[in-house]
């Protein structure tokens, strides 16, 4: 994986790529709370679902191979919470430490800005150091540590919840 990098839209054609880094994380790591694998037909009903919802799915392509993605999604689902997205940035494997997630964050940044919307969340696995120290070297702070609210292969995980203010319209 030597290429440049090219930041883009998901589609169709993506599903795959993005089914296989999201079981890749879910195998891998906590950052997912699933403990199966999950099926092409979820991330598809999932795309669609965002498409639908006019949030943005980016994925981030090198050598014509997608090696990751980012996407956001209404921040509870209640009319109050309009200004506000969580967004999740998943990369496959060797995508780590190349500037991938960067981008996709900075891409996935824009658009929420351009939707109009004014805060960013994230939810990181308590126990991942290194996606909470890049979330704040990225304009994000802590605003809440739940601990034991989930589930993975059986033992508690932690929640660690992060978030930004965006250059949106004014409050």
């Amino acid at each position: 994986m030597s290429g440049a990098v090219e930041i883009r839209d998901a589609t169709d054609d993506d599903v795959a790529a993005i089914t296989a880094v999201y079981n890749h994380v879910i195998d891998e790591s906590d950052a997912i709370w699933i403990d199966d694998p999950l099926p092409e037909a979820d991330r598809r009903a999932w795309l669609a679902r965002q498409r639908a919802a006019g949030m943005p799915t980016l994925v981030a392509e090198v050598d014509g191979t997608v090696v990751g993605y980012s996407a956001c999604f209404a921040f509870r689902d209640k009319p109050g919470y309009w200004p506000t997205v969580e967004h999740t940035i998943l990369l496959g494997p060797g995508a780590r430490g190349r500037g991938i997630g960067q981008r996709l964050l900075d891409a996935l940044v824009d658009r929420a800005v351009a939707l109009g919307k004014q805060v960013m969340v994230a939810g990181c696995d308590g126990g991942n150091e290194g996606a909470i120290r890049f979330h704040e070297r990225n304009g994000f702070r802590r605003v809440a540590e739940m601990p034991a609210v989930g589930r993975k292969r059986g033992h508690p995980v932690d929640l660690v919840l992060l978030q930004r203010d965006l250059d949106g319209p004014s409050r």
